[in-house]
């Protein structure tokens, strides 16, 4: 399951990118302070754009919604598959995502990245969390052809044309939140 990511998108990146697909969000005013991440971990802050009950907007979140119970590990992946998603939802941006195989340390590490693109979005929630502030999830799936020989689940990965219909809940969640097709992810094994 995805517990690795990273994001090497530039702030300009973002404000062309939801310019050019004519997705309105609220960006701050001045540009934050984003430094390009190989590696985000469950429970580290990242970038997201949120569907709230006023607009999309871009913001900052913690990684994984609390355990569901004492002493549990966050809860960072979320199985998609027959459940509706009325509200909470977000695009989590990435340059990259890993996957890891074997029994024994060091695992091998894949790295998947989207081919002919510098970078994507997962579909993703977020929520308040209990104790003060805000923090999100990622959506899982089934395996497409891609992962399929190195994992059994995938994060949900948007066509950018999908991006405004998953925010804006226009269609419904079974037509956005499944694998992609073989070759739309390129897969380099990085140890």
């Amino acid at each position: 399951m995805c517990n690795d990511y990273g994001n090497h998108v530039a702030y300009d990146d973002y404000l062309r990118a939801f310019s050019e697909l004519r997705i309105p969000v609220r960006f701050p005013v001045a540009a934050p302070n984003l430094e390009q991440r190989e590696d985000i971990w469950p429970t580290e802050t990242a970038p997201v754009v949120r569907q709230t009950d006023e607009a999309a907007e871009f913001a900052q979140l913690r990684w994984g919604f609390p355990p569901a119970h004492p002493k549990g590990p966050p809860v960072i992946n979320f199985r998609s598959e027959g459940r509706r998603f009325p509200k909470g939802r977000c695009l989590v941006p990435a340059t990259h995502f890993f996957e890891f195989t074997g029994r024994k340390s060091p695992k091998s590490k894949w790295k998947f990245t989207k081919a002919g693109e510098s970078w994507f979005c997962f579909a993703g929630l977020w929520r308040p969390m209990p104790g003060g502030g805000d923090a999100f999830t990622l959506l899982t799936t089934e395996p497409g052809p891609d992962i399929a020989p190195i994992h059994n689940r995938q994060p949900v990965v948007l066509d950018r044309a999908e991006w405004r219909s998953w925010l804006d809940g226009a269609r419904p969640e079974r037509e956005l939140l499944a694998p992609l097709p073989a070759g739309a992810l390129t897969v380099e094994q990085v140890r």
